[in-house]
């Protein structure tokens, strides 16, 4: 892996950096933006020690991250997290009073086709554990049958999945036009400010699909829970979302303000499945079967050990099996 800029700010510890070395891949940190210019798609490179090179030719250096150098550096921004958690309550409450309307207004939803009135809605983000909480998920899944639907690029973990959204909603950057055109309906993020661009909306257009457009200030994860919330959802699960702190400085968000607003409406229907995986491992069905197979043999053995007609019933028909198998050895 190579980054451009440092892999680790110290504005708070990210784990980004651990992850990918414990996964065994180096990771060569900070070799600078000009990294785009002088390397081509398709070009052959080589790292040699903290230097990329095209052709022999070095053309960046950096720093190659060693596992030492990684936990002081995240030791250093956990001494920093007190000063950017201050920073980042401080600029959610600020932002409360702007986007207050999310917690007593109705929203102008738009009117889409998936029925949600009464039903069971899953909302699907591609955020850590997702793909283990989908398959804690799966005797869900398969007794409510619920209304999938999935932010960006969950379209894409569902269909690794199997499953098919019934609905996808979000800024259409970070799902792949084989999501975009699996059959889903779309509602597309659009920002209210005249002079912000919306990528989703130039996107589906681009690429000759119809969407919805659902304009409103909050993350592309809140406007689908608004969205099943207002539609009349009986229950809204939500696997992957992002509400920690590490999460939205991940993201490059300075504040929470329409997450924590949007949660405070929805939250007697919202149930948070992140890490559900983590609540409960079952062992194999071989395990549980065993012990019952043992459950009922305990007992067997105590009632033919206190029961002398018995005993002797079961030691004759072994010698009877015993006379029985060695005449058939001889034939």
């Amino acid at each position: 892996m190579v980054n451009a800029r440092p892999s680790i700010t110290g504005r708070y510890p990210n784990v980004g950096p651990s992850v990918l070395l414990e996964a065994g891949v180096p990771l060569l940190d900070g070799v600078g933006q000009g990294i785009f210019e002088a390397v081509a798609e398709g070009d052959a490179v080589e790292i040699r020690g903290n230097a990329f090179y095209r052709r022999d030719r070095c053309i960046a250096a950096g720093e190659l991250l060693a596992a030492a150098l990684i936990r002081e550096r995240m030791e250093a921004a956990k001494a920093n997290l007190q000063v950017e958690l201050e920073r980042f309550v401080r600029n959610t409450l600020d932002y409360i009073g702007e986007e207050r309307a999310l917690l007593y207004d109705t929203p102008s939803v738009p009117d889409i086709r998936t029925p949600m009135a009464g039903r069971h809605v899953l909302i699907v983000v591609r955020g850590e554990g997702y793909t283990e909480d989908l398959h804690a998920l799966r005797s869900y899944l398969r007794d409510f049958r619920p209304v999938l639907v999935a932010v960006d690029g969950g379209a894409d973990a569902l269909l690794e999945w199997g499953l098919t959204p019934d609905l996808i909603v979000g800024d259409m950057d970070s799902v792949s036009d084989e999501g975009l055109r699996c059959g889903a309906e779309l509602v597309a993020h659009i920002y209210p400010e005249p002079d912000r661009p919306s990528p989703g909306w130039e996107r589906v257009v681009g690429l000759g699909l119809e969407a919805h457009r659902f304009a409103v200030h909050a993350t592309s994860e809140d406007i689908a829970m608004l969205l099943a919330y207002e539609k009349g959802a009986e229950l809204i699960t939500a696997v992957g979302t992002h509400f920690s702190l590490a999460d939205f400085l991940d993201k490059g968000r300075r504040g929470m303000a329409s997450t924590f607003l949007v949660r405070l409406r929805v939250g007697s229907r919202l149930v948070d499945a992140r890490g559900v995986s983590k609540l409960y491992r079952r062992g194999p069905a071989w395990q549980l079967l065993s012990w019952i197979v043992l459950a009922a043999l305990f007992p067997t053995a105590v009632v033919v050990g206190m029961s002398p007609p018995l005993r002797h019933f079961l030691t004759a028909l072994w010698m009877q099996t015993r006379v029985f198998i060695r005449s058939l050895l001889h034939i």
